[in-house]
């Protein structure tokens, strides 16, 4: 398999394959042959191969795997004699970064725009197609058939059909695979294992819900997968002064009581997290060299502490130092920080 490999120690994702490094002619049979081995085995028509590129760039999560791909036109296709011959048996959740793209499995035939989501499985035939305009490119997570804490006959009629743009859980779902592929730090082995076990939750969570089966999850699924939902809301909305537990609660139809239990759950409670993630947000502009200028006392209300002084307790409580202190610290040390 041609690859080259991201030594560099700043990102998770491992450069699988890139074209750019082969020659023309090479490139359509590379391709094939990596996607064999990184993802499933298929057969390929190319419109214009004498002008094709790709990447695939990979990460493991136990026994997960995400890759970010970007491809020029083509059609891919898994035929029942390649199931015969090799089936890993797996399940696919692909989101469509860019490009307009189809894919066909089950008798379902999906047209699919950025920002949509489609489920299809290694275990049935499909054909799949990317038509541009310019490279197409897609988010596709993986793993196997098993671990979805789903049965078969609920999951099945989904194959091949669009999830819809990503909303919800679906945002969560989406968010969560874009910062995997954008991470900018490596990732430790139990690390990984456990956001294996997250994508896999909230990829469940997805598909529950698009069936209207969120009660077919098993507990501890439907409370990962709300977990993550929910800290998604609060890091969108940390400005809001007033979020707390019962503006949380509500926006997600749930008591307070419920939400608290779930956030114990994960060893933590929700007003912690709140400031938690508001303090780390401040941290971050206040060492900020392009924010200097800005008054301590905006970047706290830009981050939920409307007064000044309670910004100033809170930051001192979580940090042992002022904010205007943390800033000059900052300030002291200069660019190579």
């Amino acid at each position: 398999m041609s690859n080259t490999s991201d030594t560099t120690g700043k990102n998770v994702m491992m450069t699988v394959l890139d074209t750019t490094c082969l020659p023309p002619a090479e490139r359509t049979a590379a391709w094939a042959e990596t996607t064999a081995l990184a993802l499933v085995t298929t057969r390929f028509r190319f419109p214009d191969p004498a002008h094709f590129g790709a990447r695939i760039q990979a990460v493991t999560l136990g026994p997960v795997q995400l890759s970010a791909m970007s491809y020029a036109q083509l059609v891919s296709y898994r035929s029942a004699r390649l199931i015969r011959a090799s089936d890993p048996e797996l399940y696919q959740v692909a989101v469509i970064t860019s490009g307009r793209q189809g894919i066909e499995q089950a008798r379902h035939n999906t047209v699919l725009e950025p920002g949509e989501m489609v489920l299809y499985d290694s275990s049935r035939p499909f054909e799949a197609s990317a038509g541009g305009p310019g490279r197409c490119g897609s988010l596709v997570v993986q793993f196997p058939r098993c671990l979805l804490p789903l049965p078969d006959h609920v999951v099945a009629p989904l194959c091949g059909t669009a999830l819809g743009a990503a909303e919800g859980v679906g945002y969560v779902f989406r968010q969560t695979l874009l910062g995997l592929a954008q991470a900018g730090s490596d990732l430790s082995g139990p690390d990984r294992q456990r956001l294996g076990t997250i994508v896999v939750d909230l990829a469940a969570a997805v598909i529950a819900r698009y069936t209207d089966r969120t009660s077919a999850l098993p507990p501890e699924s439907r409370t990962a997968a709300l977990f993550q939902q929910i800290t998604a809301f609060i890091t969108r909305h940390l400005h809001d002064p007033g979020l707390g537990p019962a503006t949380v609660a509500a926006a997600h139809s749930i008591s307070a009581r419920y939400l608290h239990r779930v956030f114990q759950a994960h060893g933590t409670t929700v007003s912690g997290f709140i400031r938690q993630e508001r303090i780390a947000r401040c941290r971050r502009d206040l060492a900020d060299p392009l924010l200097r200028t800005t008054p301590v006392g905006a970047i706290g209300a830009r981050w939920g502490f409307p007064r000044a002084s309670d910004f100033t307790r809170a930051f001192r409580t979580a940090t042992g130092t002022t904010p205007t202190e943390y800033r000059g610290l900052w300030a002291q040390a200069g660019p190579s920080v």
